[in-house]
């Protein structure tokens, strides 16, 4: 049966919707940077006590297996054939050699990364007690700690000049960032910038799964043993690790592996991160958040802690870094 019309009654005293007063739709939320924030967390997670086991003991297992091995190998050969033999024995000891050679080096690298440490550690405690005669003593240890390096000499030689100048503990270790590491901050921020460039392009043009993230802990890897060898430390394959940890140990317990408009209000001239493509505004979070983690690397590879007037400013760099992979238009 066909339906008649339908009537629909309108309310004439009800008041006309106003369009100009709607609330606004939500933009859509911008990359927080999950790739450089995973690698950070991942880095930064601390083993468990079972797993510190299960690899020490799996270790020990692999290595008197691979031992007995080579032993029975050797012997065996040289019963069958002598000459053979002893020159598979020769190849194993010199293997033996290289591997506590390098192990001697990884022992090196990390009393000097201790050094570095034990600096920065005094050089806190004379700022805070203003003791002079320790302040004093850190500079000497600096100046010892670059004797070998021929680029820092001017300042070693500057530094040598003044240092019976100063009669305070704080005045002294300005002039020490002065003469001595301010050259060292410069290279050691290009090293930051330059990475962070990198992971923001490698981030935006790259579509491949994961490789945000292998790129991002890869260059941090990078630039962390960079800022290391920079300001004298020079980490090995265990010390570089442990540096490395420490780095983000510290910016994940300090927030800062989080990154938002403000940040890169400098590069890109407001809040339009979520007016960019996705793998765009992606890749310069992690750009970002990449020269956090170098600011960072800094704080704990140089020997004396910054003073406000040398601190690095993760927004300059970011825009130093970043600011030629956007135009503003």
């Amino acid at each position: 049966m066909a339906k008649g019309p339908v009537l629909i009654e309108l309310d004439e005293d009800a008041p006309a919707a106003d369009v100009s007063k709607a609330a606004p739709v939500p933009d859509i939320a911008p990359p927080q940077g999950q790739a450089m924030q995973a690698a950070a967390r991942l880095a930064a997670r601390k083993p468990s006590v079972l797993g510190r086991w299960f690899w020490g003991l799996a270790l020990a297992v692999v290595g008197a297996a691979v031992s007995v091995a080579a032993w029975n190998f050797a012997t065996s050969l040289i019963a069958s054939v002598p000459v053979l033999g002893w020159i598979v024995t020769g190849l194993i000891c010199a293997l033996v050699l290289v591997a506590l050679l390098i192990a001697l080096r990884e022992l090196a690298a990390l009393g000097r990364l201790s050094r570095v440490d034990g600096m920065r550690r005094a050089a806190d405690a004379a700022l805070a007690d203003a003791d002079l005669a320790q302040a004093r003593a850190v500079t000497q240890r600096l100046i010892a700690f670059y004797r070998g390096r021929e680029d820092t000499r001017w300042g070693r030689d500057r530094l040598a000049e003044r240092v019976e100048e100063q009669f305070d503990a704080s005045g002294l270790l300005r002039l020490v960032e002065d003469e001595l590491l301010a050259p060292l901050d410069a290279a050691a921020s290009r090293e930051v910038e330059a990475a962070a460039r990198q992971v923001a392009t490698v981030t935006a043009l790259v579509p491949l799964a994961l490789a945000d993230v292998a790129t991002a802990l890869l260059a941090s890897l990078r630039m962390i043993r960079r800022i290391a060898e920079i300001y004298g430390g020079r980490a090995g394959f265990l010390g570089g690790w442990r540096l490395t940890r420490a780095v983000f140990v510290h910016l994940v317990a300090t927030g800062a592996v989080a990154v938002g408009d403000d940040l890169l209000e400098p590069v890109l001239g407001g809040s339009v991160l979520s007016k960019l493509s996705r793998r765009f505004g992606e890749g310069l979070v992690n750009g970002a958040l990449s020269a956090r983690v170098g600011v960072a690397a800094m704080e704990v590879c140089r020997p004396l802690p910054f003073s406000d007037r040398h601190r690095p400013s993760t927004r300059g760099m970011v825009s130093r870094a970043l600011g030629g992979l956007f135009s503003k238009g």
